[in-house]
């Protein structure tokens, strides 16, 4: 192919909102391609029409062998959450986008949209939202027929996401249009025109959790000193695991979700998996989910089971193993992507041990940290400490080219 695809982009306001330009290579293009609704707006048009149904591939391929002129037609920007990022490195294209929706929307708000945070729950899982947007003063939601702003307005005041006020701008530009704030609660009970933005507003600022929570902050079961992994050992083996904003994450003996919720604050823009097999424990687990507004997916089960429910991790931190280390390092030093890296706690020598020998029999790289924190302690008028429970911190990690 030596002539460039023109891809434009259509604003709300439909064929009007096109340069006259765009509408002349439209009629001179042999084959006009694009959703239903663009096509839509050129009932006139001579030549042969492509509607996208479905996935690009089959679309994508023709278009590489077709040597007729062709304008494929999007919504807005296509370059935003749009078919171009999906286009632009298969086919040769010129990209002519237009005012989006959401665009139209701020301006309807009377408010800057430059530093709003973007994400899109359309197509999409919306497991690991909460964490993504909480703390954000400005949110754009794009949304679907499934996600409505109804129920994204039910899902946040699950995480008590009570601080923020809803601008929902319904078929802006077109002939059904509708736009106004609201509370969550109001949203939660409405139904929206399908063509939608949702705008969350921060109203009031509320207290922001930063690495290393303090221990009592979690619901728990407490025997002596409570069954958690302590603040100062989350915050060491967090460090050791090398966390991106991206990263796909394995909690291994989740307990109470103390190290999955530190970790899903890091990784936001990833995902944390967890896995524990006491139901006590996965009760505590989900009040702290709630309560930190941190949205994982959690499974009952005894590792090494289950952990083929997962994508493959980035980084998996282990925590108990219930006499399966064998077993679950096998399958964790298996999975584990390129540069990634497994941390172990361990309290006795002879996990130590095993686990050592189990990285070395992979060709990881192990390095181990012995923490021997006291914290202090009030005697009358006097300060003394308090030992905690040495705890080994063993990495193992993956470099580039090592087969296990």
């Amino acid at each position: 192919m030596t002539n460039k695809i023109k891809l434009i982009g259509i604003g709300a306001e439909g064929r009007a909102s096109i340069l006259p330009i765009y509408e002349t290579w439209i009629n001179e293009s042999e084959v006009l391609v694009g959703g239903g609704r663009q096509l839509s707006y050129f009932p006139d048009f001579s030549g042969e029409k492509v509607e996208i149904t479905g996935g690009l591939s089959d679309l994508v391929e023709g278009l590489k062998i077709d040597r007729r002129r062709t304008v494929i037609l999007a919504s807005g920007d296509p370059y935003f959450y749009g078919i171009g990022a999906s286009l632009a490195s298969k086919l040769p294209l010129e990209v002519y986008p237009s005012v989006s929706s959401i665009q139209l929307a701020f301006a309807k708000m009377n408010t800057a949209w430059h530093d709003a945070y973007f994400t899109s729950v359309h197509g999409r899982s919306m497991v690991g939202l909460a964490q993504r947007i909480d703390g954000r003063e400005k949110i754009v939601i794009l949304t679907d027929h499934t996600h409505t702003p109804s129920r994204i307005a039910s899902y946040l005041l699950s995480f008590g996401m009570t601080e923020y006020r809803a601008f929902v701008a319904e078929d802006i530009g077109g002939e059904n249009e509708r736009y106004s704030f609201y509370s969550l609660s109001e949203l939660a009970n409405m139904e929206c025109h399908p063509l939608n933005v949702l705008i969350l507003i921060q109203t009031v600022p509320r207290p922001h959790w930063t690495i290393g929570i303090e221990d009592e902050e979690f619901s728990q079961r407490k025997p002596e000193a409570g069954l958690i992994t302590k603040k100062e050992i989350r915050v060491l083996s967090l460090s050791a695991m090398k966390l991106s904003a991206r990263s796909i994450v394995w909690d291994i003996g989740t307990c109470t979700g103390a190290m999955a919720i530190e970790a899903a604050k890091i990784a936001r823009e990833g995902a944390v998996f967890a896995i524990e097999k006491n139901a006590a424990d996965l009760e505590n687990c989900s009040k702290n989910l709630a309560k930190f507004r941190t949205d994982i997916t959690v499974l009952e089960a005894r590792a090494p089971e289950g952990l083929d429910r997962f994508p493959d991790p980035d980084a998996v931190f282990i925590g108990g193993t219930s006499g399966n280390m064998e077993d679950i390092l096998t399958v964790c030093c298996t999975r584990l992507k390129e540069d990634g890296r497994i941390v172990v706690n361990a309290v006795t020598i002879e996990s130590l041990s095993e686990a050592v020998a189990i990285f070395r029999s992979k060709g990881f790289k192990t390095t181990i940290t012995l923490a021997q924190i006291s914290r202090s302690k009030p005697v009358l008028q006097l300060t003394r400490f308090d030992p905690l429970n040495p705890i080994y911190i063993i990495t193992g990690s993956r470099m580039k080219g090592e087969v296990t």
